[in-house]
């Protein structure tokens, strides 16, 4: 099913409201004037709400699924239905905001 692409400027936050950010994007390809983001980057995690007791909080997140059809520099580009898990957390990513006009599957 297509999603829309991310890019940069998606905002994304893990469960617990820390705001992550694409640590590698991809700068070659652009969506309305933002570097994509490909699913092999990691993201960095700041200002996640859990403390370390009992569970330490996110700092980074890893993709998991991202586009079967798209590609950028051989790398599924993410969309807006990917999946990630954050680091020591275990918790996914959330996808609250993303670009409107490209769509990929």
């Amino acid at each position: 099913m297509p999603g829309n692409v991310l890019s940069v400027g998606a905002t994304v936050m893990c469960m617990h409201g820390g705001q992550a950010q694409p640590a590698v994007p991809f700068p070659r390809v652009t969506v309305s004037g933002q570097p994509v983001v490909t699913q092999s980057g990691p993201y960095v995690v700041a200002g996640c709400g859990l403390t370390g007791s009992p569970a330490p909080p996110c700092v980074t997140a890893q993709w998991i699924t991202g586009a079967v059809r798209v590609t950028a520099g051989g790398v599924p580009l993410l969309l807006q239905d990917s999946q990630a898990i954050c680091t020591a957390s275990g918790t996914p990513l959330q996808i609250v905001l993303t670009q409107l006009r490209v769509q990929a599957q």
